[in-house]
Formats: C-alpha cells, structure tokens, sequence
C-alpha cells in the first residue's frame, strides 16, 4: 500500500519542486536510466505513410498530415452499430484487444487520415491503480470513492504491475498493427497516456465536472503527499508508456487533459517536473519515437512542453502566430531547432446542422495552413470530437488538409 509521507517514506517520496529545472529534454543527449535494467530497441517498422513522423521529426512534407482527437468513437455509426450488435459498452471495449483494434480501424476504414491513435481511455491507469471508474453516459466520468485525504492513500498499491494490470491494452496495439497491414493503411500507430497531474485530479476529485479544485487544493494543502502521488503516476506512466512502445507504438502523446483546472504556479511546480521525467525517460529507452503532448487548457505551459516534446498541441483559444513566433523565439535562444505544432481547427465547424459548409470549412482551413504555416504541423482539432459530428463534414476536413496544404506548399517551392 502507499502510505501518506506522515507515516512512511517510499521510494516514490520526493521534496516538492518549487523551482523550474533547467531542462531541454528535447535537445539533450539521451543517458543510461538507473531505473532501466535493460533498453529495448522498438523493431518498429516504419510506416508506408510516414508524414507524421517525419513532420515530428522536423524534415519537410509534401502535405501536411492530419488526425483528429476522438476519431474513433461516438461520431461514428459503425461504432454505435458495433457497440448495438457486439453488446459491448465503452469499458467492455476497452477490455477486449480484439474490440479495441475493430474500433480504431473504423475511422481509418472512412478517412483519409494520417495516423491511428489507439482506442482506450486516460483513466485506464487509475483503474491499474484498483480506483473503481464509471462512465454512465450524460454526467461525465465518475470515481465513486476518490482519494479523499492523505491517510486515504494506504488504498493505493505501493508497485503496479504493468503488464499484469494492463495486458490487455499492449495487446490491443499489437492487434491494431495487425490490422493496419492487413488491410493496407499504412500509417503509424499513436499510443498515449493521461500526464500524471491529470491522472491525480480524477483520482482526489471522482468527477470530471464537480470538484474541479480538488486537484489544486491537494497541491496546495498536502504538497508532500500530491508530489508522492505524482511521482508514483509519473513511474506507472512510463513503464505503461514504454510497454506501448513496445508492442508497436510509432508515437506517444502525453495529454494534460485538465489543464482547465491547473494554476500557472500548479502547473509549473507539480505538472511540468512530472511531464519532463516522462519526456526525458521514454527517450532513453526510445530515442527514434517521437513524443507529443497538449496541454490542454493551459496554453502558457507550451513553452516549457515545447523544450522536452517534439510536438506541443494548442487549443482553438491559442494564437497560431503567437505560438509560431514563441517557439521561434525559444528555439533561437536554446540553440536547438523548434519544437512543432499540433492542432486547432474548431470542431464546432464539423457539426450536424449548426456545422459549416464544405465552401466555409475549406476557408477556415486555408487560414489555419497559412496562418501555422504548412510545414512543421500536424493538423488536428483544438478538441476532441463530441459525438455530434457529421461524418461527411469530418471527410471533407481531412481532404481539405491534404488538397490545400499540398497548393500552398507547391506554391512555395
């Protein structure tokens, strides 16, 4: 069990990080981890369509690549149909590797997309954690019996065993790479994680919508004891990241899902060291695999993202340019070349009905190429797909991304 650090010290208790380290994980040179017996070389085969790589990579494309958060799922009619004849809900999918690569293959079966990301969800880690999670539909994620004071972390085991725990997920990559070549997509597969601060807010709030200062209040009033939380999360992230590698994982994305709820001094102190440790780790076991991360919500975190991640998402709030010229600007004073971008086009665009037309979903996407640039972005959304997307609207996106950014990129050549 861990115990709270009034009454036992683990080796996950660490002193609170009250200043920002002065870290590039990007730039720096991948060293020996001591908590890394043995490294293993990812036997990964690099995709047939490999824009997305080689755009997190910092090389030139002849198009700009596109994925979209959420693209498997509840927009999708196949899904509800899937869900409707496999009598399956969302948590029995997530338990079944089989249902998991039929879900993530059904957007790539419609669009033209650029990558898989694999079909699970962020919570699945609190769940290895023994934290009981419900999703019944309309009120959010719910955690009946959060972690309510320090004293209440005896609940939580002191070790978790990935593979035990969490098998069926690295199964799941693995059944989706089968898929991909089956039947002939070719394009990378994007594994991912909650960040441990996110992880952590669920795990003292139980709510997605109520208590959205839990995760704060914890920081603020049981600094010792959030830190330890953290830093237990922080290890359970990397060895579940690592593991996805492992099984077939090309890329990793890192989500800050609750930014919304993080103060610039939380986040700094408490959400940042812990997203470093996990950039710097996976790239001494993984040096080729790119990483993303969003911090979704809490956009005066890209800059820090930007100096451990390949890829840093912005939400539809962030200026393009704003964000182009910072990471611009960093990247001069660092000496290392910058960090790329992901996102924002507003789903809000791609709905039934209120949604726009195709004429005016081609313009905003012509704003969004010229005002990023086509070179060094992944188009994606600014948020995840709600589940009242048009599916047509969704196509003629990611069509669009590919015709107009493969124009403007010829026009500059």
């Amino acid at each position: 069990m861990l115990r709270s650090s009034a009454t036992l010290n683990t080796r996950f208790t660490a002193p609170v990080n009250t200043a920002r380290p002065n870290i590039a994980c990007r730039a720096s040179k991948p060293t020996m981890a001591a908590s890394t017996e043995k490294l293993r070389t990812p036997t990964n085969v690099t995709p047939e369509n490999d824009l997305m790589i080689r755009v997190a990579k910092g090389e030139a494309t002849e198009a700009t690549p596109v994925w979209l958060f959420r693209q498997a799922g509840r927009h999708l009619p196949e899904y509800t149909e899937f869900k409707k004849t496999s009598g399956k809900n969302f948590l029995d999918i997530l338990q079944d590797p089989a249902s998991v690569a039929e879900v993530t293959m059904q957007p790539l079966r419609r669009y033209n997309l650029d990558s898989a990301i694999l079909f699970s969800d962020i919570l699945v880690v609190p769940q290895a954690f023994g934290i009981d999670v419900l999703m019944p539909g309309g009120v959010g994620i719910l955690i009946p019996n959060p972690i309510e004071s320090p004293a209440d972390m005896k609940r939580l085991p002191e070790n978790i065993d990935v593979e035990a725990s969490l098998g069926h997920v690295f199964e799941g990559v693995e059944r989706i790479n089968e898929a991909i070549v089956k039947e002939g997509h070719g394009v990378p597969l994007i594994g991912f994680s909650a960040a441990p601060w996110t992880l952590l807010y669920y795990m003292v709030g139980g709510s997605s919508k109520n208590n959205g200062d839990a995760g704060i209040r914890w920081c603020r009033d049981h600094p010792a004891d959030a830190q330890m939380l953290l830093d237990h999360l922080t290890h359970v992230v990397i060895e579940y990241l690592d593991k996805q590698v492992q099984s077939g994982a090309h890329m990793i994305q890192v989500f800050e899902a609750m930014g919304e709820f993080i103060d610039k001094h939380t986040f700094d102190n408490f959400a940042m060291p812990a997203m470093r440790k996990i950039a710097k780790e996976l790239r001494v076991r993984h040096p080729t695999i790119p990483l993303l991360n969003f911090p979704r919500d809490a956009m005066y975190g890209v800059a820090a993202c930007a100096e451990c991640y390949d890829v840093v998402t912005i939400d539809t709030v962030a200026s393009r340019t704003e964000m182009r010229k910072m990471l611009a600007d960093q990247a001069a004073a660092s000496g290392v070349p910058p960090a790329r971008l992901q996102g924002n086009f507003d789903p809000a665009l791609l709905q039934l009905g209120s949604g726009g037309t195709n004429a005016e979903i081609d313009d905003a996407v012509r704003l969004m190429l010229s005002e990023f640039g086509p070179q060094g972005l992944i188009a994606n959304l600014g948020s995840g797909l709600m589940g009242k997307e048009d599916p047509a609207k969704v196509n003629h996106f990611v069509d669009s991304v590919h015709t107009i950014s493969k124009e403007i990129i010829a026009e500059g050549n």
